[in-house]
């Protein structure tokens, strides 16, 4: 197989990718009671419309409140605008009682159920919901903090400190010994599923330098050639996942099993159940069994 080379990424890889016709805003500029899109959470699940089938129809809610559908909400606010039609994010009270028609489902399964361009926006709307949920008072002097109404941070009107909405870097790294790729198991995973490394960036560091960290820290292998591949939002819940190539260098398989239960490298013949399509791990591990003239199904 020759060396790998990154390929060329585009938004098309990425079910998180921000809609062209979006326009991210802090302040709503339209009045209040105008039909919106409403990107409603409940913890990690999502509020829909379902009209029964078959097949089952999975919508977002587009009205001026949720309160016309009878559905309370704590705190929301202002995403932007999606074909100049606001979008809203809310958070959900735990004791929700839901009329009929509306549900809740983890996002994570809404992918190919919800239109694209809407589940992209629940992405971005989760995370910023989780943000202002988690972020009402100063973590310093404990005071309320005040939402800008110029740039998406929150403020302490006492002490001055300023809260950006929380993002995570973290990498993840397909390894490959010639036609072979490394291949790992962690605890939470579902049963028989293996995926590629992946772990948080440590302030300090760069990017390739966690790459190898990590390899290093979780089988005991080193690598060479790192290579960055692609990127995608991760809003579970609110991670940067930046993808990367590298191939191996020296060294045997030593777990730590503080971290995975077992890895090994596969060819394309002997390959595991690996991640579903949404997440950049399987575009990685895909393309490279492209590379090696097969995708796995």
């Amino acid at each position: 197989m020759n060396e790998l080379t990154a390929p060329d990424m585009t938004s098309s890889m990425n079910p998180f990718a921000k809609p062209p016709d979006f326009v991210a805003g802090v302040a709503p500029i339209s009045a209040p009671g105008e039909l919106a899109w409403w990107f409603g959470f409940c913890g990690a699940r999502m509020l829909v419309t379902v009209a029964t089938g078959p097949p089952e129809a999975i919508g977002v809610p587009q009205v001026k409140s949720l309160e016309e559908l009878g559905v309370g909400v704590v705190r929301s606010q202002f995403l932007g605008t999606l074909a100049n039609i606001p979008c809203y994010g809310a958070e959900l009270p735990s004791d929700l009682e839901l009329p009929p028609g509306l549900d809740l489902r983890p996002l994570r399964y809404l992918h190919g159920l919800l239109d694209d361009t809407l589940f992209a926006l629940a992405g971005h709307a989760t995370q910023l919901v989780e943000w202002n949920r988690t972020h009402q008072y100063c973590g310093c002097c404990a005071t309320p903090m005040e939402q800008s109404q110029h740039e998406r941070v929150k403020h302490c009107p006492t002490c001055g400190l300023r809260q950006y909405p929380r993002l995570s870097p973290a990498v993840i790294m397909l390894v490959s010994r010639g036609s072979e790729v490394l291949l790992a198991r962690a605890p939470r995973f579902r049963e028989g599923m293996y995926s590629v490394l992946a772990g948080f960036v440590e302030p300090g560091e760069s990017l390739e330098e966690t790459v190898a960290r990590e390899v290093r820290e979780e089988v005991g292998i080193e690598i060479k050639d790192i290579r960055y591949f692609g990127s995608q939002p991760w809003p579970f819940p609110n991670s940067l996942m930046i993808g990367f190539t590298a191939r191996y260098a020296s060294g045997d398989i030593v777990i730590d099993p503080n971290e995975i239960e077992t890895a090994d490298w596969f060819t394309k013949e002997s390959l595991p159940p690996v991640p579903g399509k949404l997440s950049i791990a399987r575009k990685l591990i895909d393309w490279f069994m492209d590379r090696e003239g097969h995708e796995h199904p």
